[in-house]
Formats: structure tokens, sequence, C-alpha cells
């Protein structure tokens, strides 16, 4: 066999397997991404039995902690809709009251309160607020003292 041909060949067969994992990366990729929805999206649609990624504002003065288990209302950013979460897994150490989380959940089923869902184990996951806010106009710079 000439050993042009051999080598056109092998990259042939190079291109065409580089081809396929990139196909096949790029597949998996996208098939594992979901979507974060808030809690009145959550509300208006759930399936049982299916994971979502919740996002929101952990509601003020509703944290309670238990042992291993911590127990808090997830709220849209800008509606007050809420659902409840009970949450067993690490916490990460900005969690507190009024930062966004994103959390997978899913319902907790016949018995359990309305509109309540379970957490999966450590994907609590706690957003910090940005350092840089919008403010009002800078203020003036103090002029040197006087003598």
């Amino acid at each position: 066999m000439d050993p042009a041909r051999k080598r056109r060949i092998r990259m042939v067969i190079a291109l065409s397997c580089a081809v396929l994992l990139v196909g096949a990366l790029a597949y998996t990729s996208f098939s594992a991404a979901s979507t974060a929805v808030e809690p009145s999206q959550l509300l208006a649609s759930t399936n049982p039995g299916e994971s979502y990624q919740l996002t929101g504002k952990v509601v003020d003065g509703s944290v309670v902690r238990a042992r291993e288990e911590i127990r808090f209302r997830v709220r849209d950013r800008t509606n007050k809709k809420s659902v409840a979460v009970r949450y067993v897994g690490a916490v990460p150490d900005p969690f507190r009251e009024g930062r966004e989380v994103i959390i997978t959940v899913r319902s907790a089923g016949a018995g359990a309160p309305p509109h309540s869902f379970i957490g999966e184990k450590d994907t609590l996951i706690t957003k910090c607020p940005s350092k840089f806010k919008e403010s009002g106009p800078a203020a003036p710079a103090s002029d040197a003292k006087k003598s």
C-alpha cells in the first residue's frame, strides 16, 4: 500500500473519531443540564419523582436546625410564593436567611405538608451577594484643611 494513502486513511479515521468524541461530549453536556426554577414555577408544575433545581431566597425567620437536618422556606426573588425544604447534608458557611440559594429538590410526596420538598444531599449552594452594588452618586472629595 502506498504510504501517502496510508497517511490519508489514518487522518480520516483520526478526524472521524475526534468528531464523534466532540459530538458525544456536547450531547452529554446539554442533556445533563437543567434549568433552575423558582418556587412559583415549581408549584405550577411538579411531577412526583422528578428532581428540580430550585432557586430563590431563604425566607427570613424560616430556618430551623435540628441535629443533622435543616428546614427552611425558599421564596421567589420578586413574588411572595414560597416552598418548604427539608435538607440533610453539607451546609455552606454563607447560608443564612435572606441569601439566594440553589438546591436540587424533589416532592416530599403523600403524607407530607403541601408545597414541601426534600433537598437532595449535598446539593445546597449559596449565592453570595455581589460586592459591587449600585450606589448613589459618589461623595465629593473633601477639601484640604484650612489653617
